[in-house]
C-alpha cells in the first residue's frame, strides 16, 4: 500500500516515492508458507528439547543414588566393626569339648591293617542260628547232668527186680500185670502205648547193644534204643517217654534180655505215664504186642 506523505515531509519525486513504497512493501510482506520438511525439523527440535528437560532430573537422581551407595559402602562396615558382637549361645558339645581329654599319638605310630578275619557281620539268620546252637548246647548240658545223676543212682532200684521174670530170649518190657495197651501201630503211630504208673521199671526186650540213650530224642522224650539179633533176624526196639534222669544204660553198652534200662514216665509228646514200645524186624515195622506174644518167654 502506498505510504501517505506527512505534511512536514518534503515532496519527493515520483520515481523516488515509488522505490520507497516498494521497499516498505517488501518489509511488511507476509512470511512465506512453511513446507513439510520445515515442520518435521521443527517437531524433531521440540522432541529433543523435551528429552533434555526429562533427562536432567533423572541424571540428578542417579548422581545422588551413586553418592549414597558410596557412603553406605564405606560407613556401614566401619560401623559394624565398631559395634560389639553378641556372644553366641554355648552348646553342650562345646562345653564337653572344654573338659574332654586328649590323646597325643607319636608321629611314628601306624594304623594296623584291617583284614576280613578281624570282624564279622551279623544277620538275622546268623542270630537265629546262634540262638539255636545255644539252646542245643543247653539241652546237651542238661542231658549230661541228668545222665550223671542217673549213673550215680538217683533212682533207688532196691525195690525193683534188675531183670524181668522169665528165661526166654525175648522178655516183656514191663512187669506182667502192671500195664495195659491203650493203642498200637496205625495212623502214623509206630508203636504200642503201654499205660503204667510213673516209675514202673522198664526192661530190655532182648539182649543187644545200646544204639541211642538220651534225655530228649524228638517226640520220644527220654528214650533208649537197642540193636539186637533174635533168631538170626535184626531186631531194633525203642523205649520212649521215660522219666528224666531214669536211664540206666549208655550208648555202646551191652545189655542182657530183661535187664533194667529205665522207668516209665511222660516226657516228650505224651499226655499220660506210659511206655511207647516199638519193634522193627530187619528194618520193617511190626506190631509190638503180637511179636511179644509169639516170642516172649
Amino acid at each position: 500500500m502506498p505510504r501517505e506523505q506527512s505534511a512536514d515531509e518534503p515532496a519527493l519525486p515520483e520515481s523516488a516515492r515509488a522505490q520507497e513504497d516498494h521497499v516498505l512493501a517488501a518489509d511488511i510482506e507476509q512470511p512465506a508458507k512453511k513446507t513439510s520438511e520445515d515442520r518435521v525439523l521443527a517437531r524433531r527440535a521440540g522432541a529433543r528439547a523435551t528429552a533434555r528437560k526429562a533427562v536432567k532430573p533423572l541424571r540428578s537422581i542417579a548422581i545422588f543414588g551413586a553418592v549414597g551407595a558410596l557412603v553406605a559402602g564405606i560407613a556401614l562396615p566401619a560401623f559394624a566393626q565398631s559395634k560389639p558382637s553378641e556372644a553366641a549361645p554355648t552348646t553342650l558339645q562345646q562345653l564337653a569339648a572344654v573338659d574332654a581329654q586328649s590323646l597325643v599319638v607319636a608321629s611314628q605310630a601306624t594304623a594296623a591293617p584291617l583284614s576280613r578275619g578281624t570282624f564279622s557281620a551279623t544277620t538275622p539268620e546268623e542270630i537265629a542260628k546262634k540262638k539255636a546252637e545255644e539252646a542245643a548246647a543247653a539241652r546237651a548240658a542238661a542231658a549230661a547232668k541228668a545222665s550223671t545223676a542217673s549213673s550215680s543212682g538217683q533212682f533207688n532200684t532196691a525195690g525193683y527186680a534188675l531183670t524181668s521174670p522169665g528165661s526166654g530170649e525175648v522178655r516183656y518190657p514191663l512187669p506182667m500185670g502192671s500195664w495195659n495197651v491203650s493203642r498200637t501201630i496205625g495212623g502214623g503211630h509206630n508203636g504200642a502205648d503201654m499205660l503204667a504208673p510213673a516209675g514202673t521199671p522198664i526192661y530190655a526186650a532182648a539182649a543187644g547193644v545200646v544204639r541211642a540213650s538220651a534225655e530228649s530224642i524228638g517226640g520220644y522224650g527220654v528214650c533208649v534204643m537197642l540193636d539186637s539179633v533174635v533168631g538170626g533176624q535184626r531186631v531194633q526196639t525203642t523205649y520212649g517217654h521215660m522219666i528224666y534222669g531214669s536211664r540206666q544204660v549208655q550208648v555202646g553198652q551191652t545189655v542182657a534180655a530183661g535187664q533194667l534200662i529205665g522207668y516209665v514216665g511222660s516226657t516228650g509228646r505224651s499226655t499220660a505215664n506210659h511206655l511207647h514200645f516199638e519193634t522193627w524186624i530187619n528194618g520193617g515195622l511190626v506190631e509190638p504186642m503180637s511179636w511179644l506174644s509169639v516170642n516172649a518167654g
